[in-house]
């Protein structure tokens, strides 16, 4: 197979495939969010006010609870201990903005139980981002030195691993998240019975983002191993 750098061969459909599937997740959580942004809760609760009871009956009250610009931008912040809500959350009385926000609070109490995925995920950030600032470049350089440059290829092609590897890790983290938000609401009374499920629609459109994600990378790692595989047999 001839190797063209990174475009223009034909493993490039499972570039095209991943984008395909992360851009229907994208539009099908936007489109979940907006349907039940629009469905204020009856208990007339803000988002953050969810936060706050949440993280207060947490025996949470150490984490900070700031705004942060943009859309679904929310976060927990762990080295900080600080929770951002996005400007469409905050102050929103929605079923769709209580969802996320006690979504990212179940961050928060994965970190107070040292939650063992969250852990590994939060160890594996620095050399994810070594591996996908590394991975190109030595792969790059593994092909210009042509047969000598088989160990370099092998290595820049476990490198760009590490951002499935990663995503794989998520996965958990975030399921984790959104089951104990759940739960949080309904036991706390924070949503109504009717309300309990539209806000699992919305925590569970989110997840489909994360596998998107994942697929995606498993596609671009596939690509990669085809072509230098391909090359190797030339």
């Amino acid at each position: 197979m001839p190797f063209f750098p990174f475009y223009l061969d034909p493993t490039f459909i499972l570039i095209i495939i991943g984008m395909i599937i992360s851009g229907l997740a994208s539009m099908y959580v936007q489109s979940t969010y907006r349907k039940y942004g629009e469905v204020n809760s009856k208990n007339g609760y803000t988002a953050s006010d969810v936060c706050r009871k949440i993280l207060d009956a947490a025996h949470l009250e150490n984490v900070r609870l700031e705004g942060i610009r943009g859309n679904l931008t929310d976060h927990y912040n762990a080295q900080e201990n600080v929770l951002r809500l996005s400007d469409t959350t905050r102050n929103s009385k929605s079923v769709a903005a209580i969802g996320v926000a006690a979504h990212e609070a179940g961050h928060a109490l994965q970190d107070r139980d040292n939650y063992g995925p969250l852990r590994i995920r939060s160890a594996l950030v620095p050399v994810t981002n070594f591996g996908q600032t590394a991975a190109f470049p030595i792969l790059f350089l593994g092909f210009i030195l042509g047969e000598g440059g088989t160990m370099l290829i092998n290595i820049g092609i476990l490198l760009f691993s590490l951002t499935l590897l990663f995503q794989l890790v998520t996965l958990p983290v975030e399921f984790n998240a959104s089951n104990r938000a759940i739960q949080i609401l309904e036991t706390q009374g924070l949503l109504s019975r009717e309300e309990i499920p539209q806000a699992r629609k919305v925590l569970n459109a989110a997840a489909l983002t994360y596998i998107a994600a994942a697929i995606a990378s498993f596609l671009s790692l596939l690509r990669l191993i085809l072509i230098f595989s391909g090359r190797s047999r030339d």
